[in-house]
């Protein structure tokens, strides 16, 4: 053993929640310990960040370093696909429509990763570049051992360390995870037209196909289809690929040149059977994981955060005591266990051959494009649970 020391809290893993969690938590306790290795940043993917999660960077001054690199999603349109028989009409939400300059933005990882990590520098953590490897339960604490010999003693543990999280086996946390028949092929790429800050996801028969914009006549993409058709996507030139992605959008966006390379991600779902206990609280893909669908993976995340900034204590009392592990769990329940079977359900939905699912679908879709209550309510509840429930009672105030 090299180091043996004690702090209350220890945020396992650096990963986007990871660096949240730490940093927040930095901000408003003291002796947080950030344990994990910290992405090199050449990641070149993006994050679409919706306005709830902007304001918590925002909240935590992390926003200021990373809106000059974002770019922002104004509208939101669906679009059919499919060669079915039955197909959904084409349905466009503006953020106007609920009083919102933007519904979020989207950003280059590696700008997130070099943000928060400036961030954590700034403050009074103490990082630990390794991973932890062991946890055992001790009296009032959870005791951690990582990889390069340290031993900490923690009051209590976020569990940002990912799908195969360590820290919520130890808890005893069991975990249902499912596969999706599915590939997600991600790439970028720059276009002759302008996007106007508009998100396009066309519905195809093997999942979507989402473009999001960011800086200047440039997008991002996440291509769901079949592992099949990802492998042959992977194998064309950045030239044959550029077509397929031209032809799959109808020219939507003029000639198209692939700029950064595509990488493929097996889609699989994850839900555990609780989010927080013996002193170890759930944060990120610990908590849930499902598929790119509605920007819903890393917002989520941030919401984890922001719930257990605002449930923990600040009084020195125990941060792990049962009261705080219950009310953790109470918390974000109804929000991840929704949120997993909604983005299960539509996904399911675009996948099914089964006329009477394709005319349900339809139908919905046509009462969003012409209800206009119905789809403000849907883009408040995107942005923010129960948020949908108060804006009328809002409105009517102010009226």
């Amino acid at each position: 053993m090299t180091s043996t020391r004690t702090d209350p809290i220890v945020v396992a893993g650096t990963g986007h929640v990871g660096l949240i969690a730490a940093i927040a938590l930095g901000q408003n306790f003291e002796n947080v310990i950030s344990l994990g290795v910290i992405p090199n940043g050449t990641d070149k993917r993006t994050t679409a960040l919706m306005m709830p999660a902007i304001r918590f960077l925002q909240r935590i001054g992390l926003w200021d370093s990373i809106a000059p690199h974002a770019a922002a999603i104004g509208s939101m349109r669906i679009l059919d696909g499919t060669n079915r028989l039955v197909r959904s009409p084409a349905v466009t939400f503006e953020a106007s429509e609920i009083d919102e300059d933007a519904f979020g933005y989207n950003i280059p990882n590696a700008t997130l990763t070099k943000t928060l990590s400036d961030a954590l520098k700034q403050l009074p953590i103490c990082h630990v570049a390794a991973t932890a490897t062991h946890y055992h339960p001790v009296e009032s604490a959870m005791a951690v051992e990582a990889s390069d010999g340290s031993v900490f003693s923690a009051n209590i543990v976020i569990a940002a360390d990912g799908r195969s999280s360590l820290a919520r086996e130890a808890a005893g946390i069991s975990a249902r995870t499912w596969q999706y028949n599915q590939t997600a092929v991600v790439l970028s790429f720059s276009h002759t037209r302008d996007h106007h800050n508009i998100s396009t996801e066309f519905h195809t028969e093997h999942g979507p196909f989402t473009q999001v914009p960011l800086a200047g006549k440039r997008s991002s993409l996440v291509w769901v289809t079949t592992p099949a058709h990802a492998a042959e996507l992977l194998d064309l030139n950045s030239e044959q690929l550029a077509t397929r992605v031209e032809e799959r959008m109808q020219s939507m966006l003029g000639a198209v040149t692939i700029d950064v390379e595509p990488q493929a991600w097996p889609l699989s779902g994850l839900v555990p059977n609780a989010f927080a206990r013996d002193r170890v609280f759930l944060a990120g893909e610990s908590a849930h994981v499902f598929p790119p669908i509605g920007a819903q993976g890393l917002n989520l995340g941030v919401r984890d955060v922001e719930t257990l900034l605002d449930t923990l204590p600040h009084d020195g009392s125990d941060l792990g005591a049962a009261p705080v592990v219950s009310a953790y769990n109470r918390k974000r329940s109804p929000d991840i266990i929704a949120r997993t079977g909604a983005v299960d359900a539509l996904n399911r939905s675009l996948l099914s051959d089964f006329l009477p699912v394709q005319m349900v679908r339809s139908g919905g879709l046509e009462l969003l494009r012409t209800f206009s209550p119905l789809r403000s309510f849907l883009m408040r509840e995107g942005l923010r649970p129960g948020s949908g429930f108060r804006w009328p009672r809002r409105e009517a105030k102010r009226a």
